[in-house]
């Protein structure tokens, strides 16, 4: 198959070619379908230029809807000999229609062509990312009103410090994720630019109507100097990488707290076995497999984002080959990210808080502070109410913590979560 750029006294090495192609090809396979969606818009854009007839136009859309069709059944497929999706999909046309297979290329670089097909799959990725994220939203505000006073031990240190309540600790979750899903919008944002008709780079001498092809892919701006739309080639992703490793860490101390409280040792919830695995040599081990997958996935998100920055930094304006090796970092981590997200969802329905545990949990010692508070009430010098609880803390008693936990009544503490002030957010579009 012809090559975009190839002519007849060009022939690269296949060493070379297999080098600098690597899984590019394959990679390709997921932007093929928005791919073709530019293409369509495009070629709208080429009958307003009067370079395409409205006849041609629709033999192009024939041809491409073809390919997006054999695309689905599994058939077209992306040779290395290719090198991309978008030279596949102009060797089909120009196969299928001849002469009229090559014009839909004008105006276009592969620069712009994979800016935009990586700009729409990642639109709807963020979108999945979003869905996901606010279904956990949902679970920790129902968890938090459900179990708002049941106790839970708080923990500074790693070591037990004060009085909490399951309600309190999901609260804290649900804010995080709100907040998480803020910083998701902003990635939205600033991926949801038109980049097409940049071309190399340096713009094309041709007046193509770059506010059209922004409508009919539903972008909600155009990116409008050219130099930047390639400039922005993995920072862009570097940006959407930093954001799903954010929502990454939440999941990760999520992980590893349920690893913790599901121990025998704390016993603090029932971890259903169907989210456990079995010892090839322990008859009576389950292990919390999948909160450790979740947890080690933080470090592999991590590391994509320092693989973007670090292909991106210190690269000359223009296009580089260099950005190229951004594409698969970004696909690993935008469906880490949403699958991680999608099986936490699925475990914390199930997941359950032990109440008969929880409510010996809170021993007295972790009200100390609060008795120290009692005694400021009455007119004690905070030092001195301390020194005094903590030279008698064996004769700490309290006889309902769950009353005492409730007495906690600072915003957003254990007995006042402010849960009418979280508002769950509303799913990109």
């Amino acid at each position: 198959m012809a090559k975009l750029w190839q002519t007849a006294s060009t022939k690269l090495h296949p060493l070379a070619e297999k080098y600098t192609v690597g899984n590019d090809y394959e990679l390709d396979n997921r932007l093929l379908p928005y791919d073709i969606e530019a293409s369509k818009a495009h070629a709208e854009a080429l009958v307003k230029l009067k370079i395409l007839t409205k006849t041609e136009k629709e033999k192009l859309v024939a041809g491409l809807n073809e390919i997006l069709k054999l695309h689905e059944e599994g058939k077209f497929v992306i040779t290395q000999a290719d090198e991309d999706c978008h030279t596949a999909i102009e060797n089909y046309l120009v196969q299928k229609l001849g002469q009229l297979g090559k014009k839909i290329h004008t105006c276009r670089s592969r620069n712009d062509q994979v800016l935009v097909a990586t700009r729409l799959y990642t639109r709807k990725k963020l979108k999945q990312i979003s869905e996901e994220l606010i279904k956990l939203e949902k679970i920790f505000l129902k968890t938090a009103k459900k179990y708002e006073f049941l106790p839970l031990p708080g923990y500074t240190h790693t070591r037990r410090a004060m009085p909490s309540s399951i309600g309190h600790w999901s609260a804290a979750y649900l804010e995080e994720m709100i907040n998480d899903h803020m910083l998701l919008e902003t990635a939205y944002k600033l991926n949801d630019q038109n980049p097409m008709g940049a071309a190399a780079g340096f713009g094309i001498n041709m007046p193509l109507d770059r506010h059209l092809t922004t409508k009919l892919m539903k972008f909600k701006r155009l990116q409008i100097n050219s130099l930047y739309c390639v400039n922005s080639r993995g920072s862009t992703e570097s940006f959407i990488l930093s954001v799903c490793t954010k929502i990454m860490m939440t999941l990760g101390r999520l992980a590893n707290e349920l690893i913790w409280f599901t121990t025998p040792e704390f016993n603090f919830f029932d971890l259903p076995l169907e989210f456990t695995t079995g010892s090839s040599i322990m008859p009576q081990k389950r292990n919390p497999d999948v909160f450790e997958i979740v947890r080690s996935n933080v470090n592999v998100i991590v590391a994509l984002q320092t693989q973007v920055k670090d292909i991106s930094k210190n690269l000359i304006s223009g296009y580089n080959r260099d950005t190229q090796l951004t594409k698969e970092p970004l696909i690993k981590g935008l469906g880490i990210t949403r699958r991680s997200l999608e099986i936490m969802g699925v475990v914390m329905t199930k997941i359950k808080p032990k109440k008969e545990v929880l409510m010996k949990s809170l021993t007295p010692e972790l009200f100390a502070v609060h008795e120290a508070n009692r005694l400021v009430k009455n007119g004690m010098p905070f030092r001195d109410a301390y020194q005094y609880i903590k030279e008698n803390l064996d004769k700490l008693k309290v006889s309902d913590p769950v009353k005492a936990i409730k007495e906690v009544t600072s915003l957003g503490g254990p007995g006042n979560l402010g849960l009418e002030y979280y508002k769950i957010d509303k799913p990109l579009k």
